[in-house]
């Protein structure tokens, strides 16, 4: 069998099982232990060995990569919500929350997307996801400078930062009221002096 028809083919039923174990696995690790968690202990769950993962998954972050993209069609649901309102203001400050729950998502996630977003690395699975992030916060960004809402300087990439912050805050076990006060904090550092809203 040449090379072109054995990549038309389907993989194997145990790969395939092999790769939603661990899809399964490294989701609770991440949940309960945060992404720093043992990928061996996550190969362990899936019943599988640490060579098997690592065939998978080369890395910490394809495999994180891998796991944010179930989480990623709930953010794209609320972007479509978000994209239907009007005012800029309040679609800017809806955006912002629902990427700090996505950022929240697992204790310790904005570090490996930050390092990203700083590497610029091509060959690093996060990169296309975090561009995709903040391309998305730029839009709403201008379309709030427009307003007059946000400053000129302010760019998408600054709020992707802000949002990384606040979401590592609610990570550590962070009030309520403190988070609230961050994002206010946040907020007036990128209004316009003398908005009100």
């Amino acid at each position: 069998m040449n090379t072109r028809e054995q990549q038309g083919r389907k993989p194997r039923a145990d790969v395939q099982r092999n790769r939603a174990a661990l899809l399964e696995a490294a989701q609770r690790h991440f949940l309960r232990d945060g992404v720093g968690t043992s990928l061996e202990a996550v190969a362990k769950e899936a019943g599988v060995g640490p060579g098997t993962l690592y065939r998978h998954f080369p890395t910490r972050e394809a495999l994180l990569a891998a796991v944010l993209q179930s989480r990623t069609a709930e953010l794209v649901t609320r972007r479509e919500d978000i994209a239907g309102i009007d005012d800029a203001s309040t679609a800017l400050t809806q955006w912002l929350r629902a990427m700090e729950d996505y950022l929240s998502a697992y204790s310790g996630l904005p570090e490996p997307l930050m390092a990203a977003t700083r590497a610029q690395d091509p060959d690093n699975p996060l990169t296309v996801p975090c561009d995709e992030l903040i391309a998305t916060t730029d839009a709403y960004v201008r379309a709030a400078q427009r307003t007059g809402y946000v400053r000129r300087s302010v760019t998408g990439y600054d709020l992707f930062l802000a949002s990384c912050s606040v979401a590592w805050i609610k990570g550590t076990g962070a009030t309520g009221e403190s988070v609230e006060r961050l994002r206010a904090l946040v907020a007036h550092g990128y209004r316009e002096p003398g908005d009100r809203a």
